[in-house]
């Protein structure tokens, strides 16, 4: 594995930098424009030992995906936030630029990438947006690495393409009743001859709102228990599919969030993804994937929001200085800078167990705890750096701050990931 030290070298803010995103107050506007001020990208050099170095393919995604972030992605923030939707143009972009099938082998018109490639590409989309993060992330983490890892080749065959080109893909999990308890679930899928009728309601399905293939678990066998949960496919088009509006959310409003009701719906035998009655054990392991995947995205949203932040703080002037020169003011961003760094190297770490095969739960608990308790107190003191101005929807900083706190809820609260943790220690000194 080759190791290259490299960076994205100095970016011009233009219109399209999220200092511009939400308009600007004049002092900030000012001094942009006054002194042209310029921002280094993070460095790619994020490589203290070799589970965290970068191959040419990877830094080549990377700075690929970043630049379509800003190009692409950034104009669209506000309409999106507004609307309350991923743009239709933007979404047939991310297909076109293989974002929605990286790890989809190329036979099956994917990017045939690997697992950290998937993790860089959501940190970058997510320094611009949380919300196409959030889409990338669990429509590659979730539901393409489910089916690459058991689903059979026919099922391959017939869903991968469409995943990787035109199709989206939702995990249908959660329930009303069901939420950290995941295998509580109660909507049944009761054999039918060569069929199986589902019926139940999902809730907060991430995705649901453009999605054409739904990825449902549901109890074949209430008798047995969790050991029932199967896991089937169930396409949109499908009767007795029915897709709620989105929820109206804090954060990552163009995100679509909705409640999937199923009412009576005819699934064929075939659709059953896996292994009959394994679907508790698919949960609770891809899950630990996405996890991973959320940390991604928590990293990359607090850098997209110090990226915002830092070039102001040296350059506002207050009692003849910038803020930045003082050192109340060094501490914390050191600190912050610091503590975003630690929770990246998790991230990429638990990154290279799952492509290494090693047992990864733990990491990917520790990543995706770290990460998403750090977004928030990063997001959160970029508000304070900023002084009023932050507490405005004119600058990103507010948008940072309330799309990273659903980092501590979804796919596993920071309590669940505590409990996770704890249970491997137990393990390991028992």
């Amino acid at each position: 594995m080759n190791s290259i030290k490299t960076a994205l070298g100095r970016v011009s803010i233009s219109p399209q930098h999220p200092l511009f995103y939400f308009g600007s107050r004049k002092i900030a506007r000012d001094i942009i424009q006054k002194k042209r001020l310029h921002v280094s990208s993070p460095a790619l050099d994020h490589t203290p030992g070799p589970l965290t170095q970068f191959t040419e393919d990877e830094i080549m995604m990377k700075e690929t995906v970043a630049k379509l972030a800003r190009e692409e992605i950034a104009p669209l923030v506000r309409k999106m936030e507004k609307e309350g939707k991923i743009d239709d143009g933007l979404l047939k972009k991310l297909f076109e630029n293989g974002l929605m099938g990286l790890e989809i082998p190329t036979e099956l018109n994917g990017a045939g990438s690997n697992f950290l490639t998937t993790i860089l590409a959501v940190e970058e989309i997510a320094k611009v947006d949380g919300a196409v993060a959030a889409l990338v992330d669990i429509h590659n983490t979730l539901v393409n690495s489910l089916i690459i890892k058991v689903g059979s080749e026919a099922q391959k065959a017939k869903y991968l393409p469409k995943l990787a080109q035109e199709c989206v893909g939702s995990f249908c999990l959660t329930e009303p009743g069901s939420g950290s308890d995941a295998f509580s679930l109660k909507t049944e899928a009761k054999k039918d001859g060569s069929h199986y009728i589902l019926n139940g309601t999902k809730m907060w399905i991430s995705n649901s709102d453009i999605a054409g293939v739904f990825i449902v678990f549901a109890n074949a066998n209430p008798s047995a228990g969790y050991k029932g949960i199967t896991t089937f496919f169930v396409d949109k088009e499908m009767p007795g599919v029915i897709v709620a509006k989105p929820e109206d959310k804090l954060g990552i409003k163009a995100s679509g969030t909705c409640m999937v009701h199923l009412e009576n719906v005819r699934v064929p035998e075939e659709n059953i993804l896996g292994v009959f009655g394994q679907g508790y054990k698919y949960a609770a392991g891809f899950l630990n994937e996405g996890r991973v995947g959320i940390g991604a995205q928590m990293i990359g949203m607090a850098q997209g929001a110090l990226d915002a932040t830092i070039p102001y703080t040296l350059e506002r002037k207050q009692f003849g200085q910038d803020i930045f020169s003082f050192q109340s003011m060094q501490h914390q961003i050191a600190q912050v800078v610091t503590d975003l760094e630690a929770a990246r190297l998790l991230v990429y770490n638990a990154a290279r167990k799952v492509e290494a095969k090693q047992e990864f739960a733990k990491d990917a608990a520790m990543a995706k705890l770290v990460a998403s308790e750090t977004a928030l107190r990063v997001t959160a003191k970029c508000i304070d750096f900023m002084g009023g101005v932050g507490f405005t929807t004119d600058f990103p900083q507010e948008k940072y701050f309330r799309d990273c706190k659903i980092g501590t809820i979804y796919e596993g609260t920071s309590n669940m990931q505590l409990s996770t943790i704890a249970k491997h220690i137990r393990k390991e000194y028992s």
